[in-house]
C-alpha cells in the first residue's frame, strides 16, 4: 500500500526550480510513497469568498479533493517580491473554509533567491491552515538557481544534503 503525496508547486513557470525539486523528491523519496505533482495553479479561479459555498467551481473541488485524499502534502515556492506567489496564495484561499489541510503531514520548502520573507509566509498561513510540520519539515533554499542545474540535479553538495535530510524527515512523519 503505497502513501500518497500530493506535490504543490508554487510557481507557473514550466520546467521551474520549484518543479525541479518536487521531482528530485519523487525520484529519491522512499519507493512506498506516490507523489503527484500539481502544476496547474493558473487553472484555479481568483479566489472569490461569493463562489466559496456548497458548489464552488469545479477546478477548485478537485484541488481541494486531490488534498484531502492525499496522506501528505509537499509545497515548494518561489518568493515573488518578499512575499508567496499570488497563484498559491490564491490555491491556498480557496482551502481557508474547508478543513483538508488540518492535521494534513506537510513539507514545505522555499526555493527562491533569498526567499525569507516567502518562507515566513508560507509557515504562517499553513499554521492557519492547521496543517501539521515542524522545523524538520520546512526547508530555505537561498539561491536556487545556482544550486541545481537545468536538468534537476543537486549541483550542490550542501543543498543536496539537505535536500536528503529534508526528504528523511518528511518520510519519518509517516
Amino acid at each position: 500500500m503505497s502513501i500518497k503525496i500530493f506535490a504543490i508547486t508554487g510557481s507557473t513557470r514550466k520546467n521551474s526550480s520549484n518543479f525541479k525539486i518536487l521531482k528530485f523528491i519523487s525520484e529519491n523519496i522512499n519507493r512506498e510513497f506516490e507523489v503527484e505533482i500539481f502544476e496547474d495553479l493558473e487553472e484555479l479561479p481568483h479566489f472569490n469568498p461569493d463562489l466559496d459555498n456548497e458548489s464552488p467551481p469545479e477546478k477548485v473541488i478537485s484541488f481541494r479533493n486531490k488534498i484531502a485524499q492525499a496522506d501528505g502534502i509537499l509545497i515548494c515556492t518561489p518568493e515573488y517580491v518578499f512575499s508567496l506567489p499570488g497563484s498559491l496564495k490564491n490555491a491556498l484561499e480557496w482551502c481557508v473554509s474547508t478543513t483538508v489541510f488540518a492535521n494534513k503531514k506537510t513539507g514545505l520548502i522555499t526555493a527562491s533567491a533569498s526567499g525569507e520573507m516567502g518562507h515566513q509566509q508560507l509557515l504562517l498561513i499553513m499554521k492557519t491552515l492547521e496543517a501539521k510540520f515542524e522545523n524538520d519539515d520546512s526547508l530555505l533554499i537561498q539561491g536556487v538557481r545556482g544550486k541545481i542545474d537545468e536538468e534537476g540535479k543537486m549541483i550542490n553538495s550542501q543543498t543536496l544534503e539537505a535536500m536528503q535530510l529534508f526528504i528523511k524527515d518528511f518520510e519519518n512523519q509517516f
